[in-house]
């Protein structure tokens, strides 16, 4: 690892649900750490991301969306989660989507502190017809909250992250470098593999799963190149087992093809994936069976 000094800090990314956490955090990463879905509450737990520049070091927290609707034991971790976060970092982006600014927003501000810099990240700004829309946008939102700055970007494509980047490096402190220049990310490949299973499930079984669904590595193995994982996914309810079975055993079969590319993609080799499912009645209901899938 090189110690040479430079900017270094730890970076919160916070918002609703489905604002494009997760998205943005893989683009300034620029490799997938974090899964996306159009599903509400796919991210469940800090993942740390890193991006190392020639003069600065970006590490990332992407942060579940915080819920206010449901209170399940499965939501009241993923809550804490978010105000730890907040609490231990040396600078925040609010994302918000641009144009869009509701009560689950600004249950999000008022968390927000205020003795360290907060960037407001106006996300999907590609989606905004009248750009000429956003600067009023952006004058009643800075009235509401001293924002360190105001940064409108399209995560999704990749706009205006550099100035993002360069928004953020302005508010690190000077320090030496915790990783390597070809680390992405803090967390073990076991816990990546299940979070890309998860991404599938959620991707490919449309809203006829809700969110209550996990993933469970019961048997990881590298041998030379090869990975053999063996994966469970624990669902809430006996019929929602055939859906995800889905006829001839196809749908299954689906999402452990491509869950297996994007692990070869990400850990460069090759990936023998066995998947089957499990039922844990009110497992996300339950706090130690929470516990027990990992969740912190």
């Amino acid at each position: 690892m090189n110690n040479t000094t430079c900017k270094i800090g730890f970076i919160a990314i916070v918002g609703r649900p489905n604002v494009g956490k997760s998205t943005l955090l893989n683009h300034l990463v620029g490799q997938k750490v974090s899964i996306t879905s159009r599903k509400a509450q796919t991210t469940r737990h800090r993942i740390t991301g890193i991006r190392t520049d020639a003069d600065a070091q970006y590490i990332f927290v992407d942060t579940p969306g915080f819920q206010l609707q449901h209170q399940s034991a499965l939501n009241r971790v993923m809550n804490r989660t978010v105000t730890q976060a907040l609490s231990d970092v040396d600078v925040v982006l609010f994302v918000i989507e641009a144009l869009r600014f509701g009560t689950r927003d600004e249950k999000v501000l008022a968390l927000l502190p205020r003795d360290r810099p907060v960037v407001l990240v106006l996300n999907k700004i590609d989606k905004v017809g009248d750009k000429a829309e956003l600067l009023p946008f952006i004058e009643k939102l800075s009235a509401s909250f001293p924002f360190a700055a105001v940064v409108p970007v399209s995560a999704e494509r990749g706009a205006q992250l550099p100035e993002l980047l360069q928004e953020i490096q302005r508010h690190l402190p000077q320090g030496k470098r915790m990783f390597g220049e070809d680390e992405i990310t803090d967390r073990s490949e076991r816990f990546l593999a299940a979070e890309i299973v998860r991404e599938k499930v959620f991707r490919l079984s449309g809203e006829e799963i809700p969110y209550s669904v996990s993933v469970e590595i019961e048997k990881y193995e590298t041998v030379g190149n090869l990975r053999r994982i063996f994966a469970a996914i624990i669902v809430d309810k006996e019929g929602q087992k055939p859906i995800l079975i889905g006829k001839s055993g196809e749908k299954l079969k689906e999402i452990g093809t491509q869950a297996r590319k994007d692990m070869e993609k990400l850990f460069g080799g090759k990936v023998y994936l066995e998947l089957w499912i499990k039922v844990k009645s009110g497992w996300a209901d339950d706090e130690r069976a929470v516990k027990s899938l990992g969740y912190e």
